[in-house]
């Protein structure tokens, strides 16, 4: 099984070949073919390459298939006593991936 660690918007993810996998909004246009070049580590079998802090030549080759917002989170601000009351939501918005290669030269 073939996988890799990546970064996207500071946050790290793992990707596995012809898998679907949701990171923060990119600003791709839904069916563009994106590459994420900020590998940290690929394992390929038994073969293990980790990037101090990216490996070069490593990339992803990933297709965007759709942009959604997650679950809206409420957030409730109360001060007891003092009449001070504050709701807002708030809805992430993400980016499904579907991960064609994982390439290393």
């Amino acid at each position: 099984m073939k996988y890799a660690i990546f970064e996207a918007g500071g946050k790290q993810y793992r990707a596995e070949e012809g898998k679907t996998l949701s990171v923060d909004l990119l600003t791709a246009k839904v069916g563009e073919a994106v590459t994420l070049d900020k590998v940290l580590m690929v394992v390929d079998g038994d073969a293990v390459t980790v990037g101090a802090p990216y490996i070069k030549g490593a990339k992803l080759d990933a297709t965007v298939e759709e942009h959604y917002r997650g679950k809206k989170i409420l957030v409730f601000k109360y001060k007891p006593k003092i009449d001070y009351r504050r709701k807002a939501g708030h809805r992430q918005q993400y980016t499904r991936l579907l991960v064609q290669s994982i390439v290393m030269e």
